[in-house]
């Protein structure tokens, strides 16, 4: 079979398969999601084998550190892949749920209820874990779903599909419930997105050269975001040793994902006394600084002038950029023109300036005194997440189950007839 008629096949299975999965019972896709989650323990040996043949591959090709740090998967990252459907487990079915219903003058009965996308595709870069963490989530959610990772993590996204679609076939699951694409072949991804017959929406994660691609190819709607510029904003009401805590977590806990800071506005008020010690720890965790004029002047020898260009770049890597704001409408003016809308916080002890920043900042997820990596799906109590949008049609932030769902008019008469 050729790649084209492959995909195709695939893409009719999926849509085939929906209406089996809308209408299991959440106690049948529950005790299959358990079995999944035990097949990923189960089957352990299997997927760090093949996470260490990718990862000796992506050494080999000279890929980045942050790269393979997204890549590698050890038994830590295999049982929160397993605790993460767990989770799933534990949360409402939103399918047929009912959000509101009403009675308009004609005696109509109407319900809006959750139902499910239909039939959803993944595209996806290195991170194996999403795999098992979009799975589950479509899984509970009702949706078919068709998986297309990158080559880079093939070998680790077969294995963990592998094992979870053994419970699928041991409870007679249809085949096109749960799919994954394969080849290396990157025509796949160009036949896939004009499936549109076949699948509901598309979901790309990875850099923002791959959302751009499946952006500009889609004949599909698309739920994304293309970059994860996000701000710490050191108020000069801030407590300074909360501060220097929040921003070296964001900044350096995990630099190469979507959530972490990129850049970091300090208060006039309180540069001077807070610029020292800060540019001190991280130069000590080998963070390389790019900062305004005054940031250099502060931190003295090894900083970077920082240009606009800086300002507006994801380097999800130990690079960051730092500014010292006259003021805080210039920090809330700076967010909204150089961040990506995806994650941004204060901190402050002034609860004015809280709530002003709460309001005026145009991001998914804006946090007070707190650390923007707990932008994620697991952390917000959603068990797991099919990913991160800056859209705002239908889906904003990170995405669970509800996420993943549209809703239907069910409405009820007794012979009502318009005239």
């Amino acid at each position: 079979m050729d790649l084209k008629k492959e995909i195709i096949q695939i893409a009719k299975n999926a849509k085939a398969a929906r209406g089996y999965l809308a209408n299991l019972a959440a106690s049948e896709k529950n005790r299959i999601l358990k079995e999944m989650a035990g097949n990923l323990r189960d089957k352990k040996a299997q997927i760090l084998k093949a996470n260490k043949k990718d990862i000796a591959l992506a050494r080999a090709s000279k890929l980045p550190s942050a790269f393979i740090d997204r890549l590698a998967l050890d038994e830590k990252g295999i049982e929160a892949m397993a605790s993460g459907i767990l989770e799933v487990i534990k949360l409402d079915d939103p399918i047929g749920k009912e959000i509101k219903s009403w009675q308009v003058p004609s005696g109509l009965r109407i319900h809006k209820v959750r139902v499910p996308l239909g039939v959803i595709a993944i595209i996806y870069e290195a991170r194996p874990n999403v795999t098992a963490d979009c799975i589950g989530l479509t899984f509970k959610s009702g949706n078919s779903v068709i998986l297309r990772g990158g080559s880079e993590a093939l070998n680790s996204n077969i294995a963990i599909f592998e094992a979870i679609n053994e419970a699928a076939k041991r409870n007679d699951l249809p085949d096109g419930v749960i799919n994954i694409i394969t080849t290396k072949d990157r025509r796949a991804i160009d036949v896939l997105l004009k499936l549109n017959d076949y699948i509901d929406v598309v979901i790309p994660r990875g850099g923002e050269g791959l959302i751009k691609k499946v952006v500009k190819l889609s004949r599909i709607p698309v739920i994304k975001h293309y970059k994860g510029i996000c701000h710490v904003f050191v108020d000069g009401y801030a407590d300074l040793n909360m501060a220097e805590t929040i921003c070296f977590n964001a900044k350096v806990e995990r630099p190469g994902v979507c959530n972490a800071m990129e850049s970091m506005l300090v208060h006039r008020d309180v540069a001077v006394r807070f610029l020292p010690g800060m540019l001190k720890k991280f130069k000590e965790a080998q963070v390389e600084i790019r900062g305004c004029a005054l940031t250099q002047k502060i931190g003295k020898d090894g900083i970077k002038k920082a240009t606009d260009k800086d300002y507006r770049t994801e380097y999800s890597d130990l690079i960051l950029a730092v500014k010292v704001v006259d003021s805080f409408d210039e920090a809330v003016d700076h967010i909204n023109e150089y961040g990506s809308h995806h994650s941004d916080s204060i901190v402050t002890d002034n609860e004015n300036n809280a709530k002003e920043f709460l309001k005026r900042v145009d991001s998914a997820c804006v946090y007070v005194n707190a650390s923007t990596r707990f932008t994620d799906g697991n952390q917000f109590g959603m068990g797991a997440e099919i990913g991160i949008s800056t859209d705002k049609l239908h889906a904003r932030g990170p995405m669970g189950l509800e996420e993943l769902t549209s809703y239907k008019y069910i409405v009820y008469g007794n012979g009502q007839i318009r005239k």
